[in-house]
């Protein structure tokens, strides 16, 4: 798999602020740790969001989201947003300080 570059550069760019920010690759794309935590990626044109357990049914059921799966079964707090669910900044920042707050909560690595 590849990521799409410009998908990963809006996204650094919504990240900017963001304290320990590094960037792995991961899954067949791109992830970016928070803290040592996988907190959001770019897998092909898709937004990758950790948003664990608890915000997993909120983020999955809205427009353009769906639940990660690789492999048939799909992981419990991570979801894929299609190009047309962060088409706009507003909506890219919104989906990723969902995705900062729940790594956050996290302990650092």
């Amino acid at each position: 798999m590849t990521f799409d570059e410009a998908v990963a550069g809006r996204v650094r760019e919504a990240l900017a602020e963001t304290p320990d920010v590094v960037e792995k690759r991961m899954f067949g794309g791109i992830a970016f740790m928070v803290r040592g935590n996988m907190c959001c990626g770019v897998i092909d044109d898709r937004l990758l969001l950790r948003v664990g357990p608890d915000g997993y049914e909120a983020a999955q059921s809205r427009p353009h989201a769906k639940p990660m799966d690789f492999t048939g079964r799909p992981m419990k707090g991570f979801v894929f947003v299609e190009p047309k669910g962060f088409a706009s900044a507003g909506d890219l920042k919104a989906w990723i300080a969902r995705a900062i707050m729940f790594t956050l909560s996290l302990p650092a690595k």
